[in-house]
């Protein structure tokens, strides 16, 4: 939670959460989330109100969600590592510089890196 002289500022995380008796569940979640990654939407608070058996599954994942699962894990950790490496570094922020003004260019530098890494992995899985 962050406070200043109106009061509260931004809240993130749970603000309720079911409490459980006998075996079940008993009210709601109450979540906050506040965003602070980089966009350009204005929008960055919100709360949601959810059942208390929400993060409750009923089946095992499908073979198609394993595979995504798997994608989005390796592609963040292609993220990560292209982010930090020396010797991508300037290659890649004059790339992103290029194209941030045209047509559907990229407005952050780790949405770029999220395009170049989900492309190179679907050309290499699908391809």
């Amino acid at each position: 939670m962050k406070v200043g002289p109106a009061g509260i500022e931004t809240i993130s995380g749970a603000l309720k959460r079911p409490k459980k008796q006998n075996g079940h569940n008993h009210g709601n979640y109450l979540v906050a989330t506040h965003r602070v990654a980089a966009t350009t939407n204005p929008n960055c608070q919100r709360v949601y109100s959810f059942d208390s058996d929400r993060y409750k599954r009923d089946s095992a994942p499908t073979s198609r969600e394993l595979a995504q699962h798997e994608r989005f894990a390796t592609v963040s950790r292609a993220v990560h590592e292209r982010a930090i490496d020396l010797t991508k570094m300037s290659a890649d922020k004059a790339a992103f510089i290029a194209q941030k003004d045209l047509p559907g260019g990229k407005q952050t530098m780790k949405s770029y890196l999220w395009s170049l890494e989900l492309a190179a992995y679907d050309q290499e899985h699908q391809g």
